[in-house]
């Protein structure tokens, strides 16, 4: 039996939804984007283009609810499915879009550049339990009006796994567009096999940006999947109570949903989000606060209720270093996302409230993956019964090591973690150099980057990714690229 956690009943799932329906239909939303105005007001909503704000009908939220599709998967460079967002399947994909990446050398916090964005997609591609990349370091040796388009094309140069991404600007969406179609070839066999999920953010309270609500629009025009990451505040820009923060994330995700249906009707989406609890203590967003994790798992019931796939930032951290409080945040988070069946968990190797990545968290993370996967594969008979026939083997043998019994269920039955995690005996331990978790978790780091393989792309498209990259970067006066690893 798979284990499973529950935070709200229907009854209460079905108050919520009904709340922030009338939410969308009494105060409505403001949109800063005349074209998605426009498009609200051609289906039915009362729009004020002077104030920028509609007022939504419960036909058209009925209508983009009946016609999201309740599941899509996802495929790498080569074509391969990696992804079903189906029922309570779920993946890890590292949190993104980090401002620093943690040194390991130096102990510091600093800003990422491009050799930390490649080190990043080598290291991810080799990791089994983290199915996805993401854009998850902004480096700062490029410039910042290409920053969007450029991890993106990092990203498919160095790994061949899917890649969750965005844009901060209106423009760059056209070029990572075109390194999609540049992998896939046309239009349609991109529709038919999506590369990228792209994370389109709705402002709290209730207002949706020129930018992320035309990335709504654009993506919905190609059917690129997107995730909408809504990030009410309990307690400073929504309400204090968790169910009154679920009102709210409700009304801005529905909100966005209807935008995406209307462009472009069953586009693919992820019912997601990056909400959190406010601590007033010192004016932070703790991620891995225990109240935020309940947040997300609670909304992941609601996307569930509302037959949708779903998604949170959740198995990230607060600590600002590899540290206690890092693993006891990420594992909680990434236990209560893997039990309440969140299709798409976003966070491993992030620390610092989603503002720095760390390679050594990474591998660590990659581990407590593995653990959840274990876990929610639960507890079943494996030729257990009759017992008496193994009890009577043990007794006589005195062990059960190499039973036939044990044999054939050892590998299914238990989940044997790499190098990273210690389970040596204490002089064992010493004798192999009494590594820290850091220190092991660098060596795994170090591991990786040497035994990475280039991916299997052809050189046409990897000349034409290139091409892309250097004619986005001329056109805001990048003359070159920075230098690359092989």
């Amino acid at each position: 039996m798979r284990p499973v956690v529950k935070f709200l009943t229907e009854d209460l799932i079905e108050r919520i939804v009904s709340e922030a329906i009338g939410v969308l239909c009494t105060l409505g939303v403001e949109i800063h984007n005349e074209e998605v105005l426009n498009l609200l007001s051609d289906h039915g909503a009362a729009v004020d283009l002077d104030r920028l704000h509609v007022i939504f009908t419960e036909e058209a939220i009925e209508k983009a609810l009946e016609v999201a599709p309740e599941s899509f998967n996802l495929y790498d460079v080569r074509g391969n499915e990696t992804h079903d967002f189906s029922g309570h399947n779920f993946y890890y994909t590292p949190g993104s879009a980090a401002l620093h990446v943690l040194d390991h050398h130096s102990k510091r916090i600093r800003k990422p550049s491009t050799e930390d964005y490649i080190h990043y997609a080598k290291v991810v591609s080799q990791l089994d339990h983290i199915a996805s990349q993401s854009t998850a370091l902004i480096p700062v040796d490029v410039h910042e009006k290409i920053a969007d388009s450029y991890r993106l094309f990092l990203s498919l140069l160095y790994c061949e796994k899917p890649v969750v991404t965005g844009t901060f600007t209106i423009e760059s969406f056209t070029v990572m567009k075109d390194f999609q179609l540049a992998v896939r070839g046309t239009e349609a066999a991109l529709k038919e096999k999506p590369l990228t999920i792209f994370s389109c953010c709705p402002t709290s309270p209730l207002k949706w940006s020129d930018v992320t609500s035309q990335n709504v629009v654009d993506c919905a025009r190609y059917s690129i999947p997107v995730e909408f990451i809504a990030m009410p505040l309990s307690g400073f820009m929504a309400p204090v109570t968790l169910i009154g923060t679920l009102v709210q994330h409700t009304a801005e995700t529905l909100s966005g949903i209807v935008i995406s249906q209307l462009t472009n009707p069953g586009t693919p989406i992820l019912y997601g989000g990056s909400p959190a609890i406010f601590d007033v203590r010192y004016e932070t967003t703790p991620m891995g606060a225990v109240e935020t994790m309940m947040v997300d798992c609670a909304y992941n019931e609601i996307g569930k209720y509302l037959k949708l796939p779903t998604q949170a930032y959740i198995s990230l951290s607060d600590a600002k270093q590899l540290d206690a409080q890092a693993g006891l945040e990420s594992g909680i988070g990434a236990t209560l996302a893997a039990l309440s069946g969140i299709n798409n968990i976003s966070g491993p190797g992030m620390i610092d409230f989603e503002s720095c990545q760390s390679l050594e968290k990474l591998v660590v993370d990659n581990e407590i993956c593995k653990m959840t996967y274990r876990l929610a594969a639960g507890i079943e008979p494996r030729e257990d019964f009759p017992s008496l026939p193994i009890f009577q083997e043990l007794l006589k043998e005195q062990h059960l090591l190499i039973s036939k019994h044990t044999l054939r269920f050892l590998k299914e039955e238990h989940s044997y973690p790499g190098l990273v995690i210690d389970r040596a005996s204490r002089s064992r331990w010493q004798e192999e150099g009494a590594l820290t978790l850091q220190e092991r978790a660098h060596r795994e780091v170090r591991k990786l980057l040497d035994s990475y393989e280039p991916i299997e792309l052809t050189e046409d498209i990897k000349l034409e990714l290139i091409k892309l990259m250097e004619r986005e970067a001329n056109s805001y006066g990048q003359d070159s690229l920075p230098q690359r690893s092989p």
